[in-house]
């Protein structure tokens, strides 16, 4: 069968676009499964985290399904939800959307640029919840806040949190952030352990100044990723607790694909994270995928997008020169 994709990427994690909002397929979750392996393959596919699924919806504008290049269905993908906003904006004329995600409503609009000439989306991060049975984490108390394992890293604090992906978050310095320990920890977690069953995403935090912070993520089934949105958002919502940053006020996400705005909201007690960052546009491509082989029929890229967020990651990568040393 021929596929068209669109390839975008939001902060450098990058992710195919499979229209089915136009074009239905019928293909069992087995068979997106195995797809998305194939396509993400970046030596003989297309290369990519995952693929998102853009489908109608019977309770919104539209629907999203994440399937992360290992052929796992994630819940929820921050960065996945900015790229299939600007799509599903394009798509149907509209600046603002309400996109049915597998644990909630989220609202998604266009907005103004995060850095010039690059196309940026505002999406709404939620629910947020600290019961650990959520993640879920195998831990003798019903939240853990700031709090040590001691055979994981007995001078770290950790917080666990779900946005509704699983998350385990840590702010560390600089010394810790270029170690190896977050590699050896995550890699831990994410394969037969005690603590979390399903995996988890980990997280360092570098706090470079106010109102700036600096995340590298573990993602749960990718590995080390440029940047993963939920993470991001969750970051943000752990430093507020640590008063480190401040509710409702905008937070300058750095990463190792460039950059994110974050906004925490407290209503009554409830969660709700703005993550604010591009939807890039990299190529659009049509395959021809026939007994699990892909092979490129035709193929257009978007040299002005691409360079335009180059600029921006430049920008980035001098700041963080200062900061990270």
């Amino acid at each position: 069968m021929e596929l068209k994709f669109t390839k975008c990427h939001g902060s450098g994690n990058d992710f195919l676009i499979l229209d089915e909002y136009t074009a239905p397929l019928s293909m069992t979750d087995e068979e997106r499964a195995s797809l998305t392996i194939k396509v993400c393959n970046r030596e003989t596919g297309l290369g990519a985290d995952g693929v998102l699924f853009f489908q109608k919806s019977e309770v919104a504008d539209g629907k999203m399904r994440v399937f992360n290049s290992d052929g796992s269905e994630a819940s929820m993908c921050g960065n996945g939800l900015r790229c299939i906003a600007r799509y599903g904006c394009e798509l149907l004329g509209k600046k603002q959307l309400r996109i049915e995600t597998m644990k909630a409503v989220l609202l998604v609009e266009e907005t103004e640029s995060i850095h010039e000439s690059i196309p940026t989306y505002k999406v709404e991060i939620s629910p947020v919840s600290f019961q650990v049975s959520d993640l879920p984490m195998n831990i003798d108390t019903s939240t853990f806040i700031n709090q040590k394992i001691e055979d994981l890293a007995s001078e770290l604090t950790f917080t666990a949190v779900a946005v509704p992906n699983p998350h385990f978050i840590t702010l560390v310095d600089t010394e810790t952030l270029q170690s190896d320990l977050q590699e050896k920890m995550s890699s831990y977690l994410n394969r037969e352990n005690p603590y979390f069953p399903d995996g988890v995403n980990v997280s360092f935090i570098k706090i470079l100044e106010k109102e700036n912070i600096y995340v590298r993520t573990y993602e749960r089934g990718v590995g080390f990723t440029n940047a993963c949105g939920t993470a991001m958002s969750a970051s943000t919502l752990v430093t507020c607790l640590l008063n480190e940053n401040v509710v409702g006020e905008e937070v300058t996400v750095y990463n190792p694909g460039g950059k994110v705005k974050c906004v925490v909201h407290d209503k009554e007690g409830t969660y709700t994270i703005d993550l604010i960052g591009n939807a890039t546009y990299e190529y659009e491509v049509t395959i021809s995928y026939v007994g699990d082989e892909v092979e490129t029929i035709a193929k257009t890229d978007f040299i002005n997008e691409v360079q335009a967020y180059g600029e921006m990651q430049v920008a980035v990568k001098d700041y963080l020169k200062s900061r990270l040393c």
